[in-house]
């Protein structure tokens, strides 16, 4: 069964939402998860039926059983490797991240084209030459990679990594790529979530 992308999202953030509850809470209602992310119950329980996954009444669900329901559905314990491709501040940070284990990705390795940050180290992982790409993606069989680059370098980084053989690309980059159909695109819309927050909350 397909999970619609929005479905997705809403999970892994029932997901954050058991792995914070106390050892003693063996049991959660669709309410409570609902009160935490401010949606309606109802909404809740459609997500969770696309986990073959049923509460108790009057008690709510099985906390351990949903977050393995959870992992199970979404992949967590399929790993997958992947690069970082720029740098810079979101670059570092996201390698610095350390939670991305927990969920199947594992970053080995970050490339940029800056000498003065070639060489580096950034939480264990060692800042390449962008050159090196293909090389290191064709010996270590990674197919994924996080477009971190300023603005201006997007689309030729993007180009670059598909005729190295990268697949995937997660691009936080406020830029649309075009890539070959072979290679998939998911955009992360920093700013679109932001203005979509601003646009339904008073800040």
């Amino acid at each position: 069964m397909n999970i619609p992308e929005k479905v997705i999202n809403r999970l892994s953030l029932y997901h954050f939402i058991f792995d914070n509850l106390s050892e003693n809470e063996q049991y959660i209602s669709s309410t409570k998860i609902a009160q935490l992310l401010n949606i309606d119950d109802s909404q809740v329980r459609k997500d969770i039926k696309y986990l073959d996954n049923s509460g108790k009444c009057r008690v709510g669900y099985e906390v351990k059983k949903l977050k393995f329901a959870i992992e199970e559905k979404l992949g967590f314990k399929q790993n997958r490797d992947a690069f970082i491709v720029g740098a810079g501040n979101l670059g570092s940070a996201l390698a610095k991240y350390d939670s991305f284990k927990d969920y199947g990705l594992n970053i080995l390795a970050m490339f940029d084209n800056d000498p003065k940050k070639i060489g580096t180290i950034i939480n264990g992982k060692e800042v390449f030459d962008l050159t090196k790409v293909s090389n290191l993606a064709l010996r270590l069989g990674v197919d994924i990679a996080i477009l971190t680059v300023p603005k201006e370098y997007a689309k030729s980084a993007a180009n670059y990594l598909a005729g190295a053989g990268i697949k995937y690309i997660w691009n936080f980059t406020p830029c649309i790529l075009d890539v070959p159909k072979d290679v998939k695109v998911w955009n992360e819309n920093l700013i679109g979530s932001f203005l979509q927050f601003t646009n339904n909350n008073e800040v």
